[in-house]
Parts: C-alpha cells; sequence; structure tokens
C-alpha cells in the first residue's frame, strides 16, 4: 500500500519568542516517525515522508494529493495537535477515502478523546507503532475491521472501538534501523546552534523507557513496570556504522540517560574505541550514575559534551519533582565532567509546585556557580500523561491553550507562583548567565571555526533582545 507519515507545518516562531528563536531552533531527525517508516517498507509498503519543519501546509497537501496514498499517518504532540487536526481534516476534503491514523505523545496520552475531538481521524495509535501500523495496513489491504489490532483506537461507523493496548517492545534489536534516506538532505536536521561539533548529525537512541519517576516526564509506560528496554551493544554498533558510512560524522544519544545501566555504557565506549571509530557525539546521563572513570571513557571516544537535567538549584524542589538527586551530586558530576573535558548543558525548571520567586532566583545562583558551558531555563510543563498532568488540580492551575505546552509557554503556574513571575524568571536567568564576563571570555576563546561564530553571534543576538526587550518570553493575553 501506499503510505505517507506527516510531521505537520511548523515555524520556529511557533514555538520560540521571535527574538531568540535563532539561537533555539533545532531539527531533530524524527526517531520514532522514522522507525514506523522502517518498519513499514520492511512490510513492502511504499512510504513518503514529509516533513513539516521544512513545507508549508499548502506544500503538505499538494505531495498528498498527487501521491494519492492509502494510508496517512501523522505525529502529533500537544503543542502540535490543532496542526495535526487541520492537516487531518484538510486532507479529508480532498480524499476521502484515506485512513488517517495519528499517533505521538498526545494520542498516547488523550487515547479515545483524540477521536471524540475530531470526526476527520479514522483511529489513534496509543503506543509504540512499529508493529501496530503494519498490523493495521494489513487489516486494511484485506478490507477486514481493526477490531482485535492491539494499540488501535479506531472509528466503526458511529462507534468508537478501543482494542486492548499492546506490550511494549522487547526485543528492540528486531526492529530495522530508522528509515533516514526518507529524510532527504541530512544536513537539515540539526541540534541547536553550539550544541554539535560536526555535520551532520544523526539522532540514535540505545534503550527505550526510563525506571525514575520525575513528575514531568511523559512515558508510554507510566507505572514504570517495564523499566528501561535495551538494544544490546552489537546492535547499537551496528547503526552507529551504517550512520558513519552514510556520512553522518556526529551522533546524538537521546537515551534518557545512557549511564543507567553503568557497566553497559563503558562497554559501549570500550567498543567505540575497538573498532576506532571516528565521530563525535553528545548524551544525557543522570548525575548519580556517572563517574570520573565513566566520563573519561566517553571523552576518550569522541564523546564532547554531556547533559545533566539539573532542573533546581532547591532541594525542596528536586524533591518535589521526585528527581531523586542532590545539589551535591549534581555539583560533583558537573565538576567530575569538567575535569575530563567535556563541555556540560544543564537545563533548569521554573514553575516548579510550591517553589517560590525567591527560590527561582536560587535557582539562578545555582546555576551561575556551576558554571557549565550552556543552560537552559524552561517553564515547567504539564504534558498530558504525566504525573504533573494528571494531579493538576493538586499541583496548581494548567493553561487551556495547547499552544503553550512547549517549555516556552508557562502553561503550568503553581499556586505559589504568578505566571508572570515565571516568565520573569526565565528572562533574568538567561541575562545573569549569559551576561557573566567569564562565560563571555570563555566563548570567544572558545571560537575555532565558521560555526561556531555563526551560533555565538546568534547567541548575542539573543541576549541584546533578553536586555532592550521586557517580557520577551510573554505570550497572549492571560498574564496571571
Amino acid at each position: 500500500m501506499k503510505c505517507t507519515l506527516i510531521i505537520p507545518s511548523w515555524v520556529p516562531e511557533d514555538i520560540f519568542p521571535a527574538k531568540t528563536a535563532s539561537s533555539q531552533i533545532n531539527y531533530w531527525q524524527p526517531l520514532g516517525t522514522l522507525y514506523v517508516a522502517s518498519s513499514l517498507l520492511k512490510a513492502g509498503h511504499d512510504v513518503k515522508f514529509l516533513n513539516g519543519a521544512f513545507m508549508t501546509h499548502t506544500d503538505i497537501l499538494s505531495e498528498v494529493s498527487d501521491y494519492r496514498p492509502d494510508f496517512i499517518g501523522i505525529y502529533s504532540t500537544a503543542f502540535g495537535w490543532k496542526k495535526a487536526v487541520q492537516t487531518a481534516s484538510d486532507i479529508k476534503g480532498t480524499l476521502k477515502d484515506v485512513f488517517i491514523a495519528l499517533g505521538g505523545p498526545y494520542p498516547i496520552a488523550m487515547q479515545e478523546k483524540c477521536l471524540e475531538k475530531s470526526a476527520c481521524i479514522d483511529a489513534v495509535v496509543t503506543g509504540e507503532g512499529e508493529i501496530t501500523v503494519v498490523e493495521i495496513l494489513e487489516r486494511l489491504s484485506q478490507g477486514k475491521s481493526l477490531l482485535g489490532v492491539e494499540g488501535v483506537i479506531f472509528r466503526k461507523d458511529m462507534r468508537i472501538i478501543k482494542n486492548p493496548p499492546r506490550v511494549l517492545i522487547t526485543d528492540l534489536d528486531s526492529l530495522p534501523f530508522p528509515a533516514r534516506k526518507l529524510l532527504g538532505d541530512e544536513n537539515n536536521y540539526i541540534p541547536p546552534p553550539a550544541t554539535y561539533k560536526r555535520k551532520p548529525v544523526a539522532v540514535i537512541m540505545t534503550s527505550r523507557g526510563c525506571n525514575r519517576r520525575c513528575i514531568f516526564c511523559f512515558q508510554i509506560d507510566k507505572e514504570r513496570k517495564s523499566g528501561i528496554r535495551y538494544r544490546s551493544i552489537e546492535n547499537v554498533l551496528e547503526e552507529i556504522e551504517l550512520c558513519l558510512r552514510q556520512g553522518y560524522r556526529e551522533i546524538k544519544f537521546i537515551d534518557d540517560t545512557l549511564a543507567a545501566d553503568y557497566d553497559r555504557a563503558m562497554q559501549l565506549a570500550e567498543e567505540i574505541k575497538a573498532r576506532r571509530l571516528d565521530f563525535t557525539w553528545f548524551a544525557s546521563a543522570c548525575v548519580n550514575q556517572i563517574d570520573k572513570h565513566l566520563l573519561k571513557a566517553f571523552k576518550d571516544v569522541g564523546c564532547w559534551a554531556i547533559l545533566f537535567g539539573a532542573e533546581s538549584g532547591v532541594q525542596k524542589n528536586l524533591n518535589t519533582l521526585k528527581k531523586g538527586i542532590t545539589l551535591e551530586q549534581i555539583r560533583k558530576a558537573v565538576r567530575a565532567a569538567k575535569d575530563v573535558g567535556l563541555k556540560v548543558f544543564t537545563p533548569f525548571l521554573f514553575g516548579i509546585p510550591g517553589e517560590t520567586y525567591e527560590e527561582g532566583l536560587k535557582t539562578i545562583e545555582f546555576a551561575c556557580e556551576l558554571d557549565p558551558d550552556v543552560a537552559n531555563f524552561h517553564s515547567l510543563t504539564p504534558f498530558p500523561g504525566t504525573e504533573l498532568y494528571d494531579n493538576i488540580e493538586k499541583y496548581g492551575t494548567m493553561s487551556d491553550d495547547l499552544t503553550d505546552f512547549t517549555y516556552q509557554g508557562a502553561a503550568f503556574i503553581p499556586y505559589s507562583m504568578k505566571r508572570k513571575e515565571i516568565t520573569q524568571l526565565r528572562q533574568i536567568a538567561f541575562k545573569r548567565f549569559y551576561s557573566r564576563p567569564r562565560f563571555i571570555l570563555r566563548r570567544i576563546l572558545g571560537l575555532r571555526n565558521i560555526h561556531d561564530i555563526r551560533a555565538a553571534l546568534r547567541g548575542f543576538k539573543s541576549l541584546f533582545w533578553l536586555w532592550v526587550k521586557k517580557d520577551v518570553f510573554r505570550r497572549g493575553e492571560s498574564y496571571t
């Protein structure tokens, strides 16, 4: 069958403030969609991928009209829900018989509510899509009902039928590698400025799931019954070697934490060294799962930067988030990474339940104390399917505008703060952290090539607007 997989059209200003978008914009390889694509290709279907990051809505509709697929899969986050529905509706307006299914974090979290909200959607996939979508197409090609296909909620005449959920995939090695050949120009897919060394950049996930219980983190496995599911090191290395043959020069590992299994992480580093693989890479890790020995092993085989989820400079607020870490563990991890020569990235959150404005200022002080190479300051966001979202009345109030759900728009306001305080803290944090003479000097001395210079110029442009424009992060009229 002919299939089209779509990420609806969007522009940076839909997510980031217009004045700072140039230093924040990123275009990740959409790994989940590419995994579904590769599974469909393996099953013998024709697949076309349309990425709205690089296409207008009109362009997408034109491509679909010309291709006339039998099946369309649309990816949706909470933020992108309205555009996903609009895309589905406009396609149905010209191709009335095409079957449209939605997947992604928002449909997984909202389940049958997606079908209740929009008549143009035929089905939603409620978990991992690789096996489910292949089974959907098998049924459709045979003219059969989707009744019984696990992981699917579908529309039958006037009824919405909810099939049993599909168990999570345990044998991740059985999945074909993501269909990166569908991406087009791989150089379009880059992380934010200053967060990569080489182009093109491939994204790889060596495991799925997380056994931690942070209240803001979305996981398909809400109860954490399956824990972390690992690919074999051999399978990961095969994908790395394939990416290198395809011309990729850097890899971003997007596991929630690459070091959850310490011995496995060490083995990965040792095997990269043994095979003499030449690439730079970036990963995330939890501060209480690493030590200097492991970080040195990473550094020796091409790792140039590591991200630690610091989140707050107040222990009480870390406890509220259920991070399971301490301020001293954060300090120790950052020192260890710096000691072995790694760049350090640390994201922080404002608007934590029970957090006060004064505690937010302490977080800014903590960020400056840590002095990472890059710090980011987000608004805590109650994504559907998280503990925060499910218990919103306990923690605070939530925006009813899904376009606020971007870490940028203060979609959540704890009872202890006001929305304007959260946006003010974000602006103060960026200004204080990136205006420090120590940081500016280090940034200038670290310039090595035209890529570094361009990234620095974008950063200084954003910093300029943070100083001269009030309320850079303010969105909409509701501002309490």
